[in-house]
């Protein structure tokens, strides 16, 4: 983005009418055991007082059907929605930090690995969002987009019929609050995901990532309600 602002029209016009607020890593402590110890690690690493499995899946911690379907109660399963909503200090940092700005953020994205998919609400139920057709013209652009890098296609629909059912989701609990336009990506795979290096999984993913990224962007700048 950054490189291109001074040759490229539209990259300019995002960053001069936008601000832009970019979380590299949102599970700090999960990531880095997930280099350490078990390379598909997804929970954080919050210790339990009861059971000595640790951790939260951070997305199913949030305050927005919190522990429904599609998470858990057990602290050993995968998607435990932990001892109560935003217990995580994860979440509830960011939480925080959009309740305070909610009035000025238009666009919530979440990155996740890996399925190539783009989803939009709902997770946690089977409807139809009010603004359905702007983020379904969202979704279809930016997938096209994405695709025109290396012929990647990605699905892209609401998550609960798209990919599955789960409560307690971060981009549920964004769009529950007023942000109107709120997508997670399930970014693709490039080779085997245990073994690769970050260098490896980067370029490739990133371009059409960026491409599908700058393509909501100027759709937000329309004003599509």
């Amino acid at each position: 983005a950054l490189q291109t602002y001074q040759t490229d029209p539209a990259m300019r016009k995002m960053l001069t009418q936008l601000y832009f607020y970019i979380m590299p890593v949102f599970n700090v402590d999960g990531y880095h055991f997930s280099w350490t110890n078990d390379r598909f690690w997804r929970k954080t690493r919050s210790k339990n007082t009861r059971f000595p499995c640790r951790g939260v899946d951070a997305n199913r911690n949030w305050k927005v059907k919190w522990c429904d379907e599609g998470a858990s109660f057990h602290p050993c399963d995968d998607t435990y929605c932990g001892p109560f909503p935003e217990s995580e200090p994860e979440v509830k940092a960011v939480a925080h930090f959009l309740r305070k700005h909610r009035k000025q953020i238009k666009a919530y994205l979440s990155f996740h690995a890996y399925a190539q998919m783009l989803l939009y609400p709902y997770s946690y139920k089977y409807a139809t969002i009010p603004n359905f057709s702007c983020v379904e013209s969202a979704a279809y652009n930016a997938v096209n987009a994405l695709q025109s890098a290396y012929g990647i296609r990605y699905r892209y629909g609401p998550a609960s019929s798209t990919l599955y059912v789960s409560s307690g989701s971060s981009m549920d609990w964004a769009y529950k609050n007023g942000i109107p336009y709120a997508f997670a990506f399930e970014l693709r795979d490039t080779g085997h995901f245990g073994f690769l290096l970050p260098e490896m999984l980067i370029k490739p993913t990133c371009t059409e990532t960026m491409l599908a990224v700058k393509n909501i962007t100027l759709h937000l700048l329309k004003k599509c309600h």
